[in-house]
């Protein structure tokens, strides 16, 4: 059904029809405002403004004075940026009110304002590249605006609250109970979404379970956060030395800490996905028990890889495999990924199959592994950190690294994997090269 703008006869289009949206008539609303705000910043007011050209209803940004927060509290600290939750009193912008004659809100909202730390300036560039990377239809941070702090003068973004954290705080308090069917959704899920970020040309740089969240604790939906900022980051930090990247060192891809030219390709997002799933299927952090140091840095580009549990069922052993292969032209698009993915969890989900068999005998082992002996240190829920192993981003600068490589018989071990899995699935072979 096609609905008609009151005012403007005109008829909405088909992605905001359903809100009934109209963007000449709001937009020029939003540019009549102008005069009526301003954050103390030209280019901040200009980022703003610009947004508010053909605002739809999810890329409305706003200008939002500090006095509309409450209990503002300080709930994570990063490398690169600190996080609060706050109450925004009136919230967010719903639609025009023709009858009242101003904007309908959505009240009370639960927000995170993100500050970013020791940034020397929010300057053109920033504002240019944080507009492409937030406003992207859904997929990216969900900005409601900028705000400044009133005592510190410090600008900050407010950003929706997903209740349900990070994936990497959901997996140390839940991993015993997350079952392969949530497991697969979200490795499926995560490759949709990065189908959609890599089809922008845009490559995330920092992807991560901190990177994850969770829209709550309930919800099997995720979404990725931070994407492109380690780049908008590094640009912008006081004192950086040349060569200096950033990020979490163990889902960082071996071609970006040696330096090579072609560095931040597509494949160093499916280098960080093999570390993620590896991280959900056991439970354990990548170099969990290692100090993150130029020595580990120097082994992972030698093709040093975490050892996949034996009870891993073979074929998502092939899959982290693949993707964190250290030749970049043999790791798997996200597009190869989704459909892989998807045709498991479609035959786990029908059962009485050989995929369902090696995921029961996986859920076995780990339970009766937990239940025998709870002082494993393979066990997910008693892992022990080593002190130096660092989760969260921050600057990097680890010179004269050798050329990224795979380890001895890796190549050797993969190809029989995929020859296994070919056999288990012949007439989808296609989907094994």
């Amino acid at each position: 059904m096609t609905n008609v703008c009151s005012e403007c006869n005109q008829e909405y289009d088909e992605e905001d029809n359903y809100r009934l949206w109209c963007i000449p008539c709001n937009s020029t609303r939003l540019k009549n405002d102008f005069d009526n705000w301003t954050s103390g910043n030209e280019l901040i007011d200009k980022f703003i403004q610009e947004t508010h050209q053909n605002a739809d209803y999810w890329k409305v940004l706003e200008w939002i004075p500090y006095d509309r927060f409450q209990d503002i509290k300080q709930i994570a600290k990063g490398g690169f940026g600190t996080i609060y939750y706050a109450n925004w009193v009136n919230g967010y912008i719903e639609n025009w009110s023709i009858e009242n004659q101003q904007w309908d809100r959505s009240g009370q909202r639960e927000v995170v304002l993100k500050k970013f730390n020791d940034v020397v300036d929010i300057n053109e560039d920033f504002l240019n590249e944080m507009a492409i990377l937030t406003r992207m239809g859904g997929i990216s941070f969900s900005l409601y605006g900028i705000t400044k702090d009133s005592e510190t003068h410090e600008y900050l973004m407010v950003l929706r609250y997903f209740k349900g954290g990070n994936l990497r705080n959901y997996l140390n308090n839940n991993y015993n109970n997350i079952d392969w069917n949530i497991k697969l959704l979200y490795l499926k899920d995560l490759a949709h979404e990065f189908i959609k970020i890599h089809k922008l040309d845009i490559v995330h740089r920092d992807f991560h379970p901190g990177n994850i969240i969770k829209l709550s604790l309930n919800s099997a939906n995720i979404s990725i956060t931070d994407f492109g900022l380690s780049k908008l980051i590094t640009k912008n930090i006081k004192n950086t030395k040349k060569n200096t990247i950033s990020g979490v060192l163990p889902y960082i891809a071996p071609e970006v800490l040696s330096g090579e030219e072609y560095a931040y390709s597509k494949a160093v997002d499916v280098y960080s996905f093999a570390f993620v799933a590896y991280e959900l299927i056991t439970g354990l952090p990548p170099y969990h028990d290692v100090s993150h140091d130029k020595s580990l840095a120097f082994k992972i580009c030698n093709g040093f890889r975490p050892k996949i549990p034996f009870h891993t069922p073979k074929w998502i052993t092939q899959i982290v495999m693949r993707c964190w292969d250290a030749r970049i032209t043999h790791r798997p698009t996200f597009e190869e990924l989704e459909k892989e993915l998807d045709k498991y969890w479609s035959i786990y989900y029908k059962g009485n199959s050989e995929i369902t068999i090696q995921i029961k005998e996986a859920e076995e082992f780990s339970k009766n592994q937990t239940i025998a002996d709870t002082k494993r240190t393979t066990t997910p829920i008693n892992y022990k950190t080593h002190p130096q192993a660092i989760y969260t981003s921050r600057l990097l600068n680890f010179s004269n690294l050798p050329k990224p490589k795979n380890e001895e018989n890796f190549e050797k071990k993969l190809k029989e994997l995929t020859k296994s899995m070919s056999d288990l699935c012949p007439s989808n072979s296609d989907l094994f090269i």
